[in-house]
């Protein structure tokens, strides 16, 4: 049976002030998407570029634990949202508007206007990368983004295991249906340093994840070991990329954030064309 036609396109309003969207997507929960997403917003700072953070994972907004905040956002009488400041980016999450242990229990009509108010409503100001953490899967929320504002580009976290990578395949084709770059594929819990004899170890495999971009014709952005610092420090609200590149499991962190930028350059300058020489 052929896939179900996409509704018709609407004209996609940018947000004022935000140079580059991206998306942080997985196929499946358990990848560790969010964590990817809150170290890479992080990496980014620290590299010297303007970053927001948009938690767009309505159903398990973890993004503020992650960075030790439970701030809540200022709002206006007209309906202006300003983010929450947290370890030098901006950050808007559900988790922030409804905290605590009670669950979302929401249709796709509720969803679809909670993300237009976090993308229409929020007053990012100047930023030269938003980074959105999609929920899991290819659902309501990845469609309302999508069709509402044009998406620079999209970044693909899986794990090496297959039933992961089954899932991945599927974000994949989800993003090219809809005309979104996807910018490449991130290998998180990619392999394990022993301690005792310093041997690494492939816990769920290693190298599907760059065996899979290949297939799909795209880079693979980072290979993320399985480090207990990483878990850590996003359950302890003090992410390892908070402490700068030199900081203990940050390396391949960082190296994936400077993949993203490049590839972003490279996506930007396709896109312009070729430029016309005039003797």
């Amino acid at each position: 049976m052929p896939p179900a036609p996409m509704p018709p396109q609407q004209e996609k309003m940018p947000i004022p002030g935000v140079k580059n969207l991206v998306a942080v997507a997985s196929g499946k929960g358990g990848v560790g998407k969010t964590t990817v997403a809150v170290n890479l917003a992080l990496a980014l700072t620290k590299l010297g570029y303007r970053v927001g953070l948009l938690d767009a994972d309505v159903y398990g907004p973890n993004v503020p634990l992650m960075l030790g905040s439970a701030a809540e956002p200022r709002a206006t009488e007209d309906r202006k949202i300003f983010p929450v400041e947290a370890q030098g980016l901006k950050m808007i999450s559900m988790g922030l508007l409804s905290p605590g242990d009670r669950p979302m229990i929401w249709r796709g009509p509720m969803l679809h206007s909670v993300i237009q108010q976090f993308l229409r409503s929020v007053q990012w100001g100047e930023l030269d990368y938003l980074i959105v953490d999609l929920p899991p899967g290819t659902g309501d929320v990845q469609l309302t983004l999508i069709q509402t504002v044009p998406v620079t580009g999209a970044v693909v976290v899986t794990t090496p295991s297959a039933v992961a990578l089954a899932d991945v395949r599927k974000a994949i084709e989800m993003f090219r249906q809809v005309n979104v770059e996807v910018l490449g594929v991130v290998e998180n819990m990619s392999t394990f340093l022993c301690p005792h004899c310093d041997k690494p170890v492939d816990i769920f495999g290693h190298g599907e994840g760059a065996r899979t971009a290949r297939e799909y014709g795209v880079p693979v952005l980072g290979e993320i070991e399985i480090d207990p610092r990483i878990r850590i420090g996003g359950d302890t609200g003090q992410p390892v990329a908070a402490a700068g590149e030199a900081g203990p499991g940050a390396k391949s962190l960082y190296a994936m954030a400077r993949a993203v930028v490049a590839r972003l350059a490279a996506v930007s300058e396709s896109a312009a064309g070729p430029k016309i020489q005039i003797d």
